[in-house]
Order: C-alpha cells, then structure tokens, then sequence
C-alpha cells in the first residue's frame, strides 16, 4: 500500500501528509540519492563562460610568458561609449598601435609601450612591426578531424547513417588529431572550429568546439581530442541538426525501411523526435518533483533514463546550442515552427542560402534572440535548394538584424581560407566590421564563448595571429599563429610582401543596388588604368584626366579625350563616374561546367556525363540563359571554354568556346569556337568500367592515341573521338588531361614522348602533342619536366589541398610551405593558367588572378596575373587567334579588379553593346 499512496501522491493525487515517509527498500537509497542530486544538473540552464581567471583552462604549465610589441591591432569590438546603433553602424571601431602580453594562457594586457621590465623574466618578446594583429579565426562549421584528408573509405566518419534521427551520436567520438587538415587549416589564422556530424540526418548528433593546437610540437601535452576542447569546462553542449534535400537523398529511395521521403517526411521525424525527448523530460521533471516532495529514499523508482534521448532532451531543456543546417523557406520555416511548438532556440542556421528573403521568419523563432546565419560568401547554385542564394545575402540579413557568419564546411571549402569568404562578403557590401566579426567575435559569441576567443582584450584566450596584410585583403596570410599563448610555427614562411597597412573601409561597396543597361555608347571618367592586350595606360584621374570613350560598343579613346567627349556630348551619351576605375581584358572560364550544367545535384539541368564508351561534344549540349552564366558575365567573365562531363567527376569530350552573355548557340558570335580541345580523365574517377585501374586508363589512351598516328585522317567515317585524337597526334588539337597525381602526370609525359616518336617514325615530318595538364595540384613536383615537354598546366583549384589521395603532395603555402604550385610552376617556365573545378567558383577568378600576383613576391606582375585567367589559356589550346580583347572586348571596374574592393562596371563581349551597372 506504501508503494501504491507513494505513486498516487506523484501523480498529485495526494498530498504529502497523506502518506507516511518510510524509505524504500528495494531500492538502493545511495543511487536514489545520487539520481536526486541530478536533478539539479538537469534543471540548470548553462551560462556562456565569463568571469575573471587567474590562467586559462587549457593553460600548460611551463609555457613562457609572451609580449608582442609595436602591433596594429583589430580588437573586435568598438571603444567603451559607442552605443548599439552606432556600433551596428561600424562607428567607434578602428585599428590601434598597441603591444600584447599573453601569460597562463591568456591575454594579460593590451597598452601600447609595456615595460619589459614589468613582466615576468622569462618572457619571450615577437616584435610585429607594424603588423596586423587580430585573433584567431574562428570557423563554426567544420567537419575537420570526422571528414580526415584525404577521403579515405576507413577514415570517413561524418554522419551515422543507420538511422535519421541520432541525437546520440557524437563527434568527439570520430575525431582524428591526426587529421593533416587540422594543420593546414591553422596555418590560415583558424584557431578555433565547431566540428559538426554531417548533414546527411535530420538530427545528426552533438558536435565540439575544438582548438587547432594537437601535441607537444604544437605546446600541448598530448594528442588527444579531450586535450583539443576550446572550453574545457563545458559551459554548453552543441548539437547538429538538418532539414531539406540531404536527407531526402539518403533516406528518400522505395524499398528502404524508413524515409523521410519529402520535406513532409522530414517534419514528422523532427517532431516524432522532439516528442519522444519531450516525453523523457516530463517523467524526469516528474519524478524530481515528487522526490523533492518525498525525499528520493521514498521514490518507488530511479529516475527516468533514456540513453537514446538525453542529448535531445538536453535540447529542449535549454542546454544545448542548435546548429541547423537549412536553406529554403519551407525549410526555415517549418523548423521556427518545431521550435516554437517544443520549446528550444536555434543558435543559428546553417548554408542558410533562402535567409536573406525571410528574415522575419527568422526573428519568429522560439527564445530571446533570433537564429544568425552561417554561409558561404558565394557558392551557391549546386542543387535545388540554393538556387534562391544571393552574394548579397550577408548584407541584407545584417540590414535585417540578423547575425551573418561565414564558413567553410570544410572539406566543401579549404578552411584555411575560410577568411576569404568574410573578405568577399564585405566586397559584396557587408559593412567591414562585420565582416570581420563573421569570423572571429560573432562566431565566437554564437558558440558561447564570446568572452573567451574572438577578441584581443585581457580576461580572453591567448588565440592571436599576425597578418602580413589586411585580413581581408587579397591573399592575406598569417606571419605567425598563436593558440593559448604558444607559438605555433618555429620558423614560418614569410611571404615578401609591402609593410603591411589596415584597409580603410570603402562604404560605396555596401551600394548593392545597381541595375544592368545594355549602352552602345557611354563615357567613363576616373580611370586610373587600362591594362588590354597591346594597350596599357597608367592614367591621371585628378580633374577629368582620366576617360575612355565607348562609341557603338567600341573604345574609340583613352586619356584626356576632349574632342570625343565634346561630340559625345553633343549625342548626349552618359557619362559614368568610376572610383579609381580599371579597365581589364575579359576573364575566360575553362574547366567549370559553365553551359552544360547549372544545378549540379540535378541531372534534369546538365547536359549529362559520358562514361568510358562514350565521347561526346560540348556544342551539342550546350544550355544558355541560365543564373550561373548571368552571375559569370556579371563578374567579367564574358567566355567560356566547357568540356562533357566524364562519370564520377572531370572531363571527357570535345569542349566548347562560348560567349556567357549570349542568349542561345545560334545567336551572334555565341559559339566562337566549336571544338576547342580534346578532353580526358586520369584523376581517380578514371577508375570505372572497363579501366579499373589507373594504369589501365592510361593504357587504353596510350592505345587510342597510338592507333590515332595510324589512321586514315581523311576518312569520312571516323567517329568524333577518332577524329580528334587524329588532330592531337597531329598537333592541330590540344589534349587536355585532368590530373592531379604526379605520378600520373609522369606517366602522361612518357606517354607524350612515346606517341610523338611513333608520329616521327612514321612520318618526315614530326609532331608535338600540345598538351594541357588541368587540376594539376601535385604538378609542381615536375615542374622543370613539364616545361622541358613544353607541357601547361591549368591549375584547378588555384590553391589545392589533399582533399583525395592524388592530392596529397599539394602545397597549401605560406607559413607552411615555401609556395604553391602556382609560384613553382611560373619560375620553372611553365605556361600557366587559373581554371575552375566548379562553376560558382568562375565569380572569383579575378580575386584567384590578385592572388597569384600578391603572393609571389613580385615575380608575377598584374598584368601576367590577368593573362592567367584570359589569354593563356587561349595560348596553352593554340587558340591564340580565337582571342581578341581590344577595342569591343573589355571589362570596366570600380577599384582594381586583383583587390578586394573593386566591383565591375560594365562589360562589353564583341557584340556592340556594354552591359553597364548603374
């Protein structure tokens, strides 16, 4: 009877003198004990980590003391006063000279000029010279450690497929210290990720923040993942969650057990989820009341457990940090409604890509803040749900009130450069601070730990890099890293660069509203320069100097021009005043399936892929008037030279020469050359079908090839491969390999030599192959071989990383190594070029072309950096006379298109018309 009134009396059907406290003996009152003094834990909200401390968490004992003088310093945050509108508005926010103490692992003083002699006396001193010091990166979304390069079967541990909805995974559990990314992606300034399960679940699992310092080398004392923890003291607990297509791709196919099948699916199995966590929390809140009542000796039962809902219902209790992947409005809004109806807030929503159109929905979400959004400055495009993106979504959604932070997704994008999207965001018109919050302060404070990483002030982590520019200039690259208070390189590589100096915010960037006229005639004035093949003017712009004049879509005059632009005048043409003007060649895309595919994830919207039995040409299939060609255009890019797809990834088939801007294959000049090139696959996607090896790949082209110095070239019946293997063996065709591996590369090069002395041998009158190396991220390691053969390269992507085994060997550069493929491959006389591997990439090739100029040291000027994304490809595919860029063909830019400030114009691709912004 005991039992039954102690029951009733949980249940409220009695009070507690209804029944007499006598403890319960079939139950053990130590556990009962101990389960009671959970539900404290149990009800506690967690509180972001803050509060004075004598040494950080992670401090090591032994490690010196430190003082970084003579700095320029970002602090992240505006001086004490500026209000909140004012701050929002990037008022009060400024770069200062100041030095940097950092002991016990943690930044002691921010002053200028610290006595040497008020510090401990083993204190290490870094003079930085001027050089700009902000804090670590701080990248909160990563799969770095759980997604191990190279992508190994064995090493893949990103998302735990066996079911939807796992809460319960962790991926503390998967993460390898070991991971070489871990390390490239530290040398770009990153100190700090959030690693995430995958997306491939509707709820994925508990995710952690880690630091970029594993091991002894790098002042830890020892390589372990609980070492690597950002907050020892686990303030919050984090948690990865995803709606939309991922999950219907998984789980969506007939004949599975489970779904979800449609987004419909998908909301079910969120809400299934949330109840079922729901449930466990009521029974756990339960029984914590009635053994607060009763006393947890009188408690019929243990406290409710359930190891497969904890993590969720931490969720709901409040003590778990949300991390949703999301893109589309059905998406964002369905979950608001999730949260809404159970009771948790959203940290922040992730690729995040439909935000910009409703951040209202957004502000609608359960809590006290709304979600931020995590993006990427400008891929997008590559499957159905981020085809409503926008390159000014952070600027929008920041005029909105809401929190924008960028990104990497790595291994999606390189998180070394995960710096460079922030950077992008502020030329596509986020305001400057914010852009570098998106990095460091607002990241950081989105993880909960906005007072411990993201700023240089005393009280915070000494997490510190120094830049040897601007962070969000151009090719910024840190000159040394710290984590903890440790330096993290004995001897980095300095890249030689100009004594560094802060950009000064350009607020005409955040003018995002321009619209595209197409002008026969129009006059620019405040040009500075015109770099066009043959024509290179460094112009006056004080007074009115510095003009070109366009009549009929044709320059007619540069300089002072004042006869032109009196008759022009007298036509009443416009006159379009430009901010240290720039008028460039136009930019030509190769390697991108720009034309042939737009939404990559949908086969609907491509031309398709050849496999090893058939070849195809890229004329046949081309599709015009899509977003992809318009944002390339809008960006310069007024040509393209685009191959087939081949099965699995890269190329096979007849590429194509195409203007962007043109509105179908038949309109004029549109289609500029119908075969550019022969193109196939040695990358590890060559191993499928009948070559399933890489030897046999190379095998049966060697075959083909061989045959081809053998065949009838005149004969009427030949197929479109045999005919075009015919031109390359005769050296009227470029071949153009995709490869990476340097091995492979080797192997093509013996297969070159052999295949020309089998033409000599057959003929007087010998041939050389002309043959292109494009992906190339191992190349350098042949570099004086492939300029011996007289092969190019085409480097796609500019700055590789291991991300599968044949780009293990790639070089990440500055402070790691001494240079990238790029700068390697130029020095050995290599004919190079700047290509893509995907087609949102193409909105970039001008900032990959500053790259490669700022970076070398001098030894690629501007104007060679511009021939690497136009008339070198055109030279490498012995289409030199396909390219004229002059008087019609020009792009005209506000600022310097290699920087990150500048913004294009207006275009002109031949046809008698430019495309102005106005």
């Amino acid at each position: 009877m005991l039992l039954i009134a102690i029951a009733a009396d949980i249940a409220g059907a009695c009070s507690e003198h209804d029944v007499q406290q006598t403890p319960n003996l079939l139950l053990s009152s130590d556990r009962l004990t101990a389960e009671h003094a959970t539900c404290s834990k149990l009800r506690s909200v967690p509180q972001d980590a803050t509060g004075p401390r004598d040494q950080s968490g992670r401090y090591v004992k032994g490690s010196k003391p430190v003082l970084i003088r003579n700095a320029t310093i970002w602090t992240g945050e505006p001086v004490p006063g500026t209000s909140l509108e004012d701050a929002h508005a990037g008022k009060g926010y400024a770069w200062i000279s100041s030095d940097v103490y950092m002991e016990h692992g943690l930044i002691k003083r921010v002053e200028p000029a610290i006595s040497v002699d008020s510090l401990s006396h083993d204190c290490d001193v870094w003079d930085a010279q001027g050089g700009l010091l902000t804090s670590g990166i701080v990248d909160m979304h990563s799969h770095t450690g759980v997604d191990s390069l190279p992508d190994l079967v064995g090493s893949e541990d990103t998302n735990e497929l066996s079911n939807d909805i796992t809460p319960y995974v962790r991926s503390i559990d998967g993460l390898n210290p070991l991971d070489p990314q871990l390390q490239v992606i530290k040398s770009g300034g990153v100190t700090t990720s959030l690693v995430l399960p995958g997306s491939g679940n509707n709820i994925g699992g508990e995710a952690f923040v880690i630091k970029h310092a594993v091991g002894k080398p790098d002042g830890r004392p020892e390589i372990s993942a609980e070492d690597m923890l950002a907050d020892p003291e686990k303030h919050w607990r984090y948690m990865k969650m995803a709606c939309g297509e991922n999950a219907k791709r998984v789980y969506g196919t007939v004949g599975r057990e489970f779904g979800p099948f449609s987004r419909l699916g998908e909301a079910w199995y969120f809400r299934h989820a949330f109840e079922q966590a729901s449930t466990l929390v009521k029974a756990q809140d339960d029984w914590c009341d009635a053994a607060d009542r009763l006393g947890a000796e009188n408690m019929p039962d243990y406290l409710p457990m359930d190891l497969h809902w904890e993590s969720l219902g931490a969720v709901l209790r409040g003590q778990v940090m949300v991390n949703t992947h999301c893109y589309t409005i059905p998406d964002l809004e369905a979950f608001v409604r999730h949260t809404n109806e159970f009771k948790f807030p959203v940290r922040a929503f992730h690729h995040a890509h439909g935000t910009y159109l409703v951040p209202e929905i957004l502000k609608r979400a359960y809590g006290d803040r709304p979600p931020a959004a995590a993006l990427f400055a400008d891929n997008m495009y590559y499957k159905a749900e981020a085809y409503v993106a926008s390159e000014q979504a952070g600027k929008i959604l920041y005029d909105s009130g809401i929190t924008p932070v960028y990104v990497s997704d790595n291994p999606v994008l390189n998180a070394q450069h995960v710096v460079f999207e922030a950077a992008k965001a502020y030329r596509y018109g986020l305001p400057y601070h914010a852009a570098l919050a998106g990095v460091t302060s607002a990241s950081a404070e989105l993880l909960g730990l906005g007072e411990r990483i993201g700023k240089v002030k005393p009280g915070f982590d000494a997490d510190i890099v120094v830049w040897d520019s601007d962070p969000l200039s151009v090719g910024a690259t840190p000159i040394q890293v710290w984590i903890d208070g440790t330096a993290q390189y004995d001897a980095p590589v300095e890249l030689k660069k100009p004594a560094p100096e802060p950009m000064k915010p350009d607020i005409a960037l955040a003018d995002v509203g321009a619209e595209m006229v197409g002008k026969a005639d129009v006059i620019f004035a405040g040009v500075s320069k015109v770099v066009l093949p043959g024509t290179e003017y460094q112009l006056n712009t004080e007074g009115s100097l510095g003009h070109v004049v366009v009549r009929k879509g044709v320059i007619t005059c540069v300089g002072r021009c004042q006869d032109d632009i009196l008759a022009a005048q007298g036509d009443r043409v416009e006159v379009l005043q430009l901010r240290n003007g720039h008028l460039a060649p136009p930019i030509t895309a190769f390697g991108s399936f720009l034309g042939v595919e737009e939404i990559a994830a949908e086969e609907d919207t491509q031309d398709g892929e050849n496999d090893e039995s058939t070849f195809s040409a890229a004329l046949d299939g081309l599709l015009f008037g899509s977003k992809s060609l318009n944002a390339a255009y809008s960006h310069g890019v007024t040509r393209a030279i685009s191959a087939p797809a081949f099965k699995n990834g890269g190329h096979k088939g007849v590429s194509v020469g195409f203007k962007t801007g043109a509105l179908h294959a038949l309109d004029e000049g549109a289609v500029w050359n119908d075969e550019a090139a022969a193109h196939y696959t040695l990358t590890l996607a060559a191993k499928q079908g009948k070559t399933p090896s890489l030897s046999s790949a190379v095998s049966e082209l060697r075959t083909k090839l061989l045959k081809a110095v053998d065949a009838n070239a005149t004969d009427a019946r030949l197929s479109l491969e045999d005919r075009k293997l015919n031109e390359v063996v005769a050296g009227k065709t470029a071949l153009v390999i995709d490869v990476h591996s340097a091995d492979i590369i080797a192997s093509v090069l013996r297969l070159k030599a052999e295949v020309e002395a089998a033409t000599a041998a057959k003929s007087s009158e010998s041939h050389a192959i002309r043959l292109v190396i494009f992906g190339g991220a191992e190349s350098h390691l042949l570099a004086p071989e492939l300029a011996a053969a007289n092969v190019s390269v085409v480097l796609a992507p500019l700055l590789a990383y291991g991300v599968s085994w044949d780009q293990r060997r790639s070089l990440t550069g500055a402070p790691l190594t001494n240079g990238t493929a790029i700068g390697i491959l130029h020095a050995a006389g290599v004919k190079v070029a700047i290509g893509t591997s995907e087609d949102w990439e193409t909105r970039d090739l001008a900032l990959y072309a500053g790259i490669a100029h700022v970076n070398s040291g001098g030894k690629i000027s501007e104007s060679e950096a511009l021939k690497m994304v136009s008339s070198n490809i055109y030279e490498m595919l012995g289409l030199k006379e396909k390219y004229v860029a002059g008087p019609g063909d020009f792009v005209v830019y506000d600022g310097n298109p290699l920087q990150i400030d500048s913004r294009v114009r207006a275009v002109a691709d031949g046809r008698g018309v430019v495309s102005v912004w106005t």
